[in-house]
């Protein structure tokens, strides 16, 4: 666990990507193989689930501490961070065992069948094992909380410098639903097996945001123009007679759309994988996807859903043909590949994505002020002769998206953040005007400087009006301009709206808050 811990110290203390390759090939080449695929997991986001309540740890580490709990409290409220309060507040009472990284995973997943005393027998004795950096990785692996400022292509270059594999064949093996308990550094890096890679879809290609439409370089044949959708991007698969439906957060999700289930008879080429789109589409016709996320979550949907949110998959590339890996050549080959196959499908619930034609940026701009007409949030802007990247590459893909919306609203609550924003009122809600009355339209915390929340929470903390918990009622005096990306009609809301990603662009401080804008105002957005 130590090793693991002084990974985590070391990473931490370094915004060098080079330094962090180094780190983590060093600690890959050093750790055992059950440590090295625990830390792979940890570090790609496959954490155990959490199976014990904060509210326990605060008690038990005020216990353990020999303090009373107001006082881990208030050093709690200080600190801001949990698992750092419990780290400096207990001390290390025995001698380090020596245990690893996988023998405390295994912990803390057999905790789940252990009953309260256990797993306060269990978690004290830990804590009273390891020195403060031990502890503090170990309180963030037991809340849930453990993050790492390393990004996947790090780790991919890291693993690829020990192993001697390139970084692309690294990323594909890296991806899918894998599990520690299931895999090998042999079958899961170094060789797997064909049967292991059947339904493994590949590490996604992602656009850059285009702020300015004369970053495109070259002539506008050069380009292809499509339709950004607001959807789940996902790779439906077909292999060996069958089928993979994998979401862009690498999870499978064949069971909640088994509309998908005949690709295996529709694609008349086996080994086929194409890159697209998951949405709602009712009579042809795209659907917000605030219809899209009633069909989330349910593993086997029912025939009422089924029948009121009829899925589709709009393909907009592929990736595999005839089991040939074709990600290496131009996107005008991969086009008329992909146009071939589609063609030829009888699917009702596949489609291809059109191309826009357009010969000059102003004719580009026209299009893309026409997008949430078509429910689509811009356009992607692609080049003909780019190759399909891993991950985000500078250059070929574009995302140019509409503009957002906006509102001038009243913040009404507030209520602190996390980490190091825990001793201050970050988190707002705000509201418009319906009629006399002042109702709740939207959340949001991200927008404003360090300076402006310091103000924000003098304010709070001077014109509080009441308290529900954590949650400050304030009085409606300050009006903050927000941002979104759409708006759509909602029963579960008391305003009869939701906005799509709101977020703060500035404080209206030369705004009074009886001029802030109305339901109506929004409603009449809607399109």
């Amino acid at each position: 666990m130590q090793q693991f811990a002084d990974l985590f110290r070391n990473l931490d203390s370094t915004t060098s990507i080079n330094e962090k390759v180094k780190i983590l090939a060093e600690y890959f080449s050093e750790a055992d193989e059950y440590d090295r695929l625990w830390a792979l997991a940890l570090l790609s986001g496959r954490r155990p689930k959490r199976t014990v309540k904060t509210a326990l740890l605060r008690n038990w580490a005020a216990e353990t501490a020999q303090i009373p709990e107001w006082l881990f409290e208030e050093s709690y409220h200080a600190v801001g961070d949990l698992a750092e309060t419990i780290s400096l507040v207990v001390r290390q009472e025995e001698i380090q065992t020596g245990g690893n990284l996988a023998s405390m995973m295994q912990l803390l997943i057999s905790l789940g069948k252990e009953d309260e005393d256990r797993k306060k027998e269990l978690i004290t004795s830990a804590w009273k094992g390891m020195d403060a950096s031990g502890r503090l990785v170990f309180n963030k692996l037991i809340t849930g909380g453990f993050r790492l400022g390393v990004a996947r292509k790090t780790v991919e270059k890291a693993l690829s410098k020990v192993t001697g594999i390139s970084e692309t064949v690294i990323a594909h093996r890296l991806t899918g639903n894998w599990k520690v308990e299931n895999v090998s550094w042999e079958s899961l890096i170094l060789n797997p097996s064909e049967n292991e890679n059947l339904s493994k879809p590949y590490p996604f290609c992602l656009a850059y945001p285009l702020q300015d439409v004369n970053d495109l370089q070259g002539n506008a044949e050069e380009w292809i123009a499509e339709w950004k959708w607001d959807g789940i991007r996902g790779q439906l698969i077909r292999r060996k007679g069958e089928w993979y439906l994998w979401s862009r957060g690498e999870e499978l999700i064949n069971e909640q759309f088994p509309e998908f289930e005949g690709i295996a008879n529709w694609l008349a080429t086996d080994g086929t994988v194409l890159d697209g789109e998951i949405l709602v589409i009712r009579e042809g016709k795209i659907q917000p996807f605030q219809d899209l996320q009633k069909r989330l979550g349910r593993k086997k949907p029912v025939k009422k859903y089924k029948a009121n949110f009829p899925v589709g998959f709009i393909a907009y590339d592929i990736l595999e043909l005839e089991g040939i890996d074709i990600r290496s050549s131009a996107l005008r080959e991969r086009k008329r590949h992909l146009n071939a196959i589609l063609s030829a499908c009888k699917s009702p619930n596949l489609f291809i994505s059109e191309e826009l034609r357009f010969d000059n940026q102003q004719q580009l701009a026209k299009i893309r002020s026409k997008s949430r007409d078509q429910s689509a949030e811009g356009l992607m802007l692609k080049n003909r002769n780019s190759a399909y990247q891993t991950g985000r590459k500078r250059g070929d893909w574009w995302k140019w998206k509409v503009d957002p919306m906006t509102v001038d609203a009243v913040m009404i609550y507030a209520m602190p953040g996390h980490g190091r924003r825990a001793n201050l009122y970050t988190d707002y809600t705000f509201a418009v005007w319906d009629g006399p009355n002042l109702v709740p339209v939207a959340k949001a915390y991200s927008g404003l400087t360090d300076e402006e929340i310091r103000e924000v929470d003098a304010f709070v903390k001077t014109n509080t009006i009441d308290k529900f918990g954590p949650v400050r009622s304030v009085k409606a005096e300050l009006v903050f301009e927000l941002a979104f990306e759409n708006i759509l009609p909602s029963s579960r809301h008391k305003s009869g709206v939701a906005l799509r990603f709101p977020r703060i662009l500035r404080l209206r401080r030369d705004k009074p808050s009886a001029e802030a804008d109305t339901i109506e105002y929004l409603k009449n957005l809607i399109q």
